[in-house]
């Protein structure tokens, strides 16, 4: 992909039980296209994924600002019902919505917007099951690999990653994204 993000600041909140993929995959890609990513979490040290993996913890919500970055990203896993419950998370995460600024969340990324209370009148998509919490949420549930909508883009599952993936790219340089 010949998309350059040099220069660009993606934040990715992560916490215990972050689905691996979904973090270390688009973490990659978006450094792999120039941009610095910074992992947020609720305290520094090295979280571990579902499946093993780690992840260093850059900074605390406490250390930034959503000003600081370009584009948040929210990965899967046990991660969202773990900084759901941190209010400086949720806090972080609806002033990163409400800036305009690009927001990724894929699979269970979207409990953490719920949270925030974001989603009233939005349209995405997550894993299936919290489709009903997303409707809950005031927001319309659709079963896509990807959905845009304004700022939101989100994906269901690792399958998801791609195309996930390359609209995070494209979104972070100002480019349309479409699904």
């Amino acid at each position: 992909m010949a998309i350059g993000g040099n220069g660009k600041k993606v934040a990715m909140v992560i916490a215990k039980n972050f689905e691996d993929s979904e973090a270390i995959d688009p973490k990659n890609y978006l450094e792999g296209v120039g941009a610095e990513v910074t992992t947020i979490g609720i305290e520094r040290g090295t979280v571990e994924g579902k499946k093993g993996g780690t992840l260093a913890v850059d900074a605390t919500f406490g250390d930034v600002s959503p000003d600081e970055f370009d584009l948040l990203v929210i990965p899967g896993g046990g991660a969202p019902e773990n900084l759901r419950i941190h209010p400086p998370a949720v806090e972080f995460t609806r002033s990163f919505v409400e800036s305009g600024k690009p927001v990724g969340s894929i699979c269970h990324g979207p409990q953490l917007l719920i949270s925030a209370k974001v989603l009233g009148g939005r349209t995405l998509t997550a894993v299936n099951k919290i489709a009903d919490d997303v409707v809950n949420a005031g927001a319309t549930y659709v079963d896509e690999p990807l959905v845009v909508d304004g700022n939101l883009i989100t994906s269901r599952v690792p399958a998801d990653l791609p195309v996930f993936n390359e609209a995070l790219a494209k979104a972070l340089v100002g480019e349309a994204v479409t699904a």
